[in-house]
């Protein structure tokens, strides 16, 4: 097939670009590369797949030097004259939309960023599915989206209307304008809602790699909430198998949908909404000895109150991800972490 990925310069999109690339798809990848983190990261994990930074330029593909079908364009997602350009030009089959303006915390200080990546942007990517004969778009929503909400596991039979972050409120925000083209154009739609991602290559504004470069440089950590919180923490090759299943498995409408006590994860139209998450929370503490354990290293811990726009637990229902796709995330934080660990003392040469 060939497939836009949005946000490959991105922490998953950048491992799920390089699984559709060797399973052969034709890929095309897009990311603003913005500088809400260490751009330098951005761009070695581009080189990794062979887009070369001196030959990146806004809007003009770069072919990658090293997988002949791999295509890299610098471009943002709220240029809806650039986006309709990449459509017209590459005839796509299947599109992952995960680029976006990530973070809840950041939420609280620069909402605009939220509402032109992941408001306006996630229009321009719908409009030009609507118009393109996209067979399927699957998008990234996020476990932020519960909310207040405090049935646990986190069902997505259960209704999500109270959010605690802008950050969160632009993801359900995706998925009613998702629903919205899938009931009226019969796009077929996919939101993922990913929980707590992790692994080599992560974002430098996740816990593991704030605590892994805080206690390597001998330096306390914040630990928010006085430790009491619980995470569910998925690994990133979990994710992009989770990813790939769905991209292969276009929704169908659920004819047993019903209005008058209506699934908020399906509907009459082609649309589905999936937890992917590890369904196994872990506390913070337990996080941070793994941490400990692969660094042999132990942690200055500074305990700090619940930080507004964060909640204190996570914890995924993913029945519906096996029953319909058959497959459940498994692999265990002791040997994410490690992995993790591993991956970062060689890159920055600790």
């Amino acid at each position: 097939m060939k497939i836009l990925v949005t946000g490959t310069a991105g922490f998953i999109g950048f491992h799920l670009a390089q699984k559709l690339i060797a399973r052969g798809d034709e890929v095309v990848g897009i990311d603003s590369i913005n500088d809400y983190y260490d751009i330098n990261l951005k761009y070695s994990r581009l080189e990794v797949t062979g887009i070369n930074r001196e030959h990146i330029s806004y809007g003009k593909p770069a072919s990658s030097s090293k997988h002949s079908n791999y295509t890299f364009i610098n471009l943002k997602l709220e240029d809806r004259v650039g986006i309709n350009k990449l459509f017209a030009d590459f005839k796509f089959d299947r599109v992952c939309n995960l680029a976006a303006q990530a973070g809840v915390r950041y939420s609280l200080e620069n909402p605009m960023a939220y509402a032109d990546s992941n408001i306006v942007g996630f229009v321009n990517i719908l409009e030009a599915c609507r118009y393109n004969d996209i067979e399927h778009l699957v998008y990234a929503s996020s476990s932020s989206v519960y909310g207040l909400n405090e049935t646990m596991p986190f069902s997505t039979h259960h209704n999500v209307d109270h959010p605690i972050s802008l950050y969160a409120a632009s993801k359900k925000s995706n998925e009613l304008m998702a629903h919205t083209y899938s009931y009226l154009f019969k796009l077929p739609t996919t939101g993922l809602r990913f929980f707590t991602v992790y692994g080599p290559w992560g974002r430098p504004d996740m816990a593991l790699f704030l605590f892994t470069k805080a206690i390597l440089a001998g330096e306390p950590i914040d630990v928010f909430n006085n430790g009491n919180m619980q995470r569910d923490f998925t690994y990133i090759d979990d994710i992009v198998e989770g990813v790939m299943r769905v991209i292969d498995n276009p929704p169908k409408a659920d004819s047993s949908w019903s209005g008058k006590k209506p699934n908020p994860s399906s509907s009459v139209a082609p649309y589905k909404i999936f937890n992917i998450g590890n369904s196994n929370p872990v506390k913070l503490m337990d996080f941070i000895r793994a941490i400990e354990s692969a660094l042999n290293q132990k942690a200055e811990i500074n305990y700090m109150p619940l930080q507004p726009g964060d909640v204190p637990s996570t914890w995924a229902d993913v029945d519906d991800l096996w029953g319909s796709l058959g497959f459940r995330p498994a692999t265990s934080v002791k040997e994410g972490v490690a992995n993790f660990v591993a991956w970062y003392k060689q890159f920055y040469k600790k």
